[in-house]
């Protein structure tokens, strides 16, 4: 017994003698060979042809038992197709998921790469005023470098950290002016509240990109002009071990908020609620590099946004996990 894929043209090593045909034994008496020719049909069509061996008495149907291995061995085939065609698309999505990524991200470095090089071409530009800027643009290019590969890392499912100590109240500053820069229009409007001198072990740019995709969706939600309020504190985190501090931050808009049909979903890839810039993968990315810290990125009960905007509720420890440090 030997199997043959159905290609066109293609048939067992050597010329079989009889055919099956809707269960019947055909003789084909063009072909000398021995053994008969069964046809595998699959769901999707014929997958393939069985031959079977010498049997000169054969003069009925193909038994039940040969029936059951035809049958499953056409179904054998059909599923292997079918898992080779699911790699492909899989990896195509994978690469669509990843420029889709970069062409979400990207954004707000080039605004900053384009504002910059623009104001260049200003007469009587001081010398210091264009090394200035010119280093501005620089920093801009190195963060597109380092997105590029957190990317290629979030698509991979790579969980890669670089920790380094930090003052958050002064990081926060500094994220907000960046915010601001690259998102003209958006006004942060900050109320931060923490113990003097708080230092975190954190991967500041992927930090800054999460934080950094919850204000594009509130510029976008406010049609590039409005303010984002952002709140800091350390709490008390009560969960099944003893209870932990954390920092919280928690970024609400003043825009429309989220839609009633898209609260459960908002953190799913490709959700953009009918923004007209947005691919939907900015909160999907912020929730996952606010993971690798082993902090949580939440959206706000209805009850906590009196406003109607849209809030975020980011939780961080304050010492990292150690799967955090792991990944190091």
């Amino acid at each position: 017994m030997s199997l043959s894929p159905a290609m066109a043209g293609s048939g067992p090593s050597s010329p079989a003698r009889r055919l099956v045909s809707d269960g019947h034994l055909l003789e084909t008496a063009e072909n000398k060979g021995e053994g008969a020719l069964v046809p595998l049909l699959a769901r999707s069509g014929l997958a393939g042809t069985l031959v079977l061996g010498h049997a000169p008495r054969r003069r009925g149907p193909v038994s039940p038992g040969e029936a059951r291995i035809a049958s499953r061995a056409a179904l054998a085939i059909e599923n292997n197709a079918y898992q080779k065609e699911l790699i492909a698309s899989e990896r195509l999505a994978a690469l669509g998921t990843m420029a889709g990524m970069l062409a979400h991200d990207f954004r707000g470095p080039m605004t900053v790469i384009r504002g910059y090089a623009e104001t260049l071409l200003a007469p009587g530009l001081p010398h210091d005023e264009v090394a200035a800027r010119a280093g501005l643009i620089i920093d801009a290019v190195d963060r597109l470098e380092r997105m590029t590969t957190e990317t290629l890392d979030f698509t991979r499912g790579a969980e890669r950290m670089v920790l380094r100590p930090v003052p958050v109240a002064l990081l926060l500053l500094d994220l907000a002016a960046g915010i601001e820069e690259e998102l003209p229009g958006l006004e942060v409007v900050q109320d931060v509240s923490l113990p003097r001198g708080l230092r975190m072990e954190l991967d500041v740019d992927k930090l800054r990109r999460a934080i950094s995709n919850v204000a594009a969706n509130a510029a976008d939600a406010m049609n590039g002009r409005g303010r984002m309020h952002l709140r800091a504190r350390v709490e008390q985190q009560v969960g099944s071990d003893a209870p932990t501090d954390v920092l919280v931050l928690v970024f609400s808009d003043e825009g429309p908020g989220v839609l009633p049909e898209i609260r459960d979903r908002i953190f799913q890839p490709f959700v953009t609620g009918g923004k007209k810039r947005g691919t939907g993968l900015g909160l999907a990315v912020a929730r996952r590099f606010v993971t690798d810290h082993g902090g949580s990125l939440e959206l706000c009960e209805e009850d906590e946004t009196p406003g109607g905007g849209a809030c975020f509720r980011l939780v961080l420890p304050l010492h990292p996990v150690k799967a955090a440090l792991g990944a190091r």
